[in-house]
């Protein structure tokens, strides 16, 4: 079933796929995200290649066991045809309280039926005082007003 915006993605119908993307990953629900994408979706995560909704579901399933307080910011690097690249950055701690900003880049290409086939991400992560969190609002979807990623110069 297609799940509009569709490609071809203009700047507009890109910025709102990247926000309900976004949306879907702060609801941290592995369910939601891994429909979003083909049976047999290609996805390379770090070091970690996976096919499939099931190994994106729990492959989810486990990170978000691991990074607590997950908060996350994606905007649009540039769109062409069934293409998005999306930069990110997403706050978490770990269970004795550590907290760390990682940042990332992300490649995905859709396919006819405009799911998800392919994601490519590369993302680092930085140890980071509680002091230095900028990501602060009530788990669940960023609010509207809460700055983007170039209003906080990430």
């Amino acid at each position: 079933m297609p799940r509009p915006p569709l490609p071809p993605f203009t700047s507009e119908t890109a910025a709102q796929k990247v926000r309900m993307a976004e949306d879907a990953w702060n609801s941290r629900d592995p369910e939601k995200v891994s429909l979003a994408h083909t049976p047999d979706r290609v996805w390379r995560n770090r070091g970690k290649f996976l096919a499939g909704r099931e190994a994106i579901f729990t492959f989810l399933t486990r990170k978000w066991a691991k990074e607590l307080d997950y908060r996350l910011i994606k905007e649009v690097w540039a769109h062409e045809g069934n293409r998005i690249a999306v930069r990110f950055a997403y706050e978490w701690r770990d269970a004795s309280g550590n907290w760390f900003r990682s940042y990332g880049n992300e490649n995905w290409k859709f396919d006819d039926a405009r799911l998800m086939a392919r994601r490519i991400a590369s993302i680092n992560d930085r140890p980071i005082a509680e002091g230095e969190r900028k990501f602060h609002w009530p788990l669940g979807r960023r609010p509207d007003d809460h700055p983007s990623l170039s209003d906080l110069d990430l």
